[in-house]
């Protein structure tokens, strides 16, 4: 649901919801149609009228942003995002901003000339934010709409740590380790690798300095996935080792120690070592044994995954039967369900025709794969496209078929 839509269901006219906001009702239009964003002073009043959490209503933001024209947003006067500024521009300086914001990190603990501090509660708030954005990401169909909203709080970060009232503050330095990561993650979901590797090897020297191992030890398993991405296994494998290492110091009632090993199974499937990946799928299956506590969103493994991850690994290894049963369990779990998860969802679908063209099974390959298609123009995630670009490859030995043909066609579109 958009704005326009959400607004429309209470019954409320656009010079309606303008008057109680306060503002011109050609704010509130440019809203609905994706070029302008809410200030921040003004969300909760507007969550407020719109009868939704804070975090709902960026997600209907975001969903509005997904419908329109996609051209740079105007956050305020002067920003990044003003229109005209091309892409390339936007990720260089958001780049830049999160390159500061770390320099920054790194020398909160440097004392002010009066010997104030940030308090406690001020650092909460940016932890707090950084929980509602991970929420945001997770429930908006395309991420890239979630850009501006993360460029908004490294700015505020960058702003706390420039005043020069850090001093001894960890927590606010691990709030920017966890805005890294997502900063990251957004750039690996459009499939720019370069762009993510420099957010998450930040968001390690981050957390790294606030002493918070298991965000350290995300941070590194992110960044092993540039590497499996780029089907670089034996970095990989080395970036996981340390990973490892460093969550055993974490916080025990977290799950950062399976999580990395579920990537770990990844790597060894890539190398083809399946005694290795084994051995990394039952320590990763033991977070279902116990009750593991969970954050804000950094780290989200708490086993619901297993299934697709195996069946993935299996298809890697050539396990064909074994991945097809794991993958169709995947399938019937509540968290794949049409229109929830449609990254993960395409995934397993994108596996499945993967094993259909290992078949020769061209029904198979062409029915997954449409699914996964149709997913992928829905969300517009690069991620997906990638992974259905991948499948153009397995699909090679089949191409004298019509049916393989046009899929392959289709696919090339959108990785062109």
């Amino acid at each position: 649901m958009t704005l326009g839509e959400r607004r429309k269901r209470l019954g409320y006219s656009q010079e309606a919801l303008a008057a109680d906001l306060d503002v011109d009702r050609r704010t509130v239009g440019r809203w609905e149609c994706g070029k302008a964003l809410p200030q921040p002073c003004q969300r909760p009043r507007l969550a407020k009228l719109l009868q939704v959490e804070l975090h709902e209503l960026d997600v209907l933001i975001a969903e509005t942003r997904t419908g329109a024209a996609q051209e740079p947003v105007t956050v305020t006067q002067g920003s990044v995002f003003s229109a005209g500024v091309s892409d390339d521009m936007i990720r260089r300086e958001f780049l830049r901003l999160v390159a500061v914001t770390s320099a920054l990190s790194a020398m909160s603990d440097d004392a002010t000339a009066d010997g104030s501090e940030t308090t406690d509660a001020h650092a909460g708030t940016f932890a707090a934010m950084n929980n509602h954005l991970w929420q945001v990401f997770q429930m908006a169909r395309t991420k890239a709409a979630v850009h501006p909203l993360v460029h908004d709080q490294t700015t505020a970060l960058a702003d706390c740590l420039a005043d020069g009232k850090t001093r001894h503050h960890h927590t606010l330095v691990a709030a920017a380790a966890d805005l890294f990561q997502l900063a990251g993650e957004l750039a690996f979901d459009q499939n720019r690798y370069t762009d993510a590797a420099v957010a998450y090897s930040l968001a390690t020297s981050a957390a790294k300095d606030s002493k918070a191992y298991d965000l350290w030890a995300c941070g590194l398993t992110r960044l092993a996935y540039v590497d499996l991405y780029e089907n670089r296994y034996t970095q990989a494998v080395s970036t996981l080792s340390a990973a490892e290492r460093i969550a055993r110091r974490g916080d025990p009632q977290l799950s950062t120690r399976h999580w990395v090993a579920s990537v770990q199974a990844e790597a060894h499937a890539g190398l083809g070592d399946l005694a290795s990946c084994e051995r990394a799928l039952d320590v990763a299956q033991e977070v279902t044994a116990g009750s593991v506590s969970g954050n804000g969103g950094w780290l989200r493994f708490d086993g619901s995954r297993l299934a697709e991850e195996r069946g993935a690994r299996y298809v890697r290894l050539e396990r064909l039967d074994l991945a097809e049963r794991a993958l169709q369990d995947a399938l019937r779990l509540d968290g794949l369900a049409p229109g929830l998860s449609l990254r993960r969802r395409a995934a397993v679908l994108t596996d499945l025709a993967a094993i259909g063209a290992k078949r020769r099974d061209v029904e198979q390959l062409t029915s997954y794969a449409d699914q996964a298609l149709k997913i992928c123009h829905e969300s517009s995630s690069g991620y997906v496209a990638r992974r259905l670009g991948d499948l153009r490859t397995a699909c090679t030995a089949l191409s004298g078929d019509r049916r393989v043909a046009e899929l392959d066609a289709r696919i090339r579109v959108l990785t062109v």
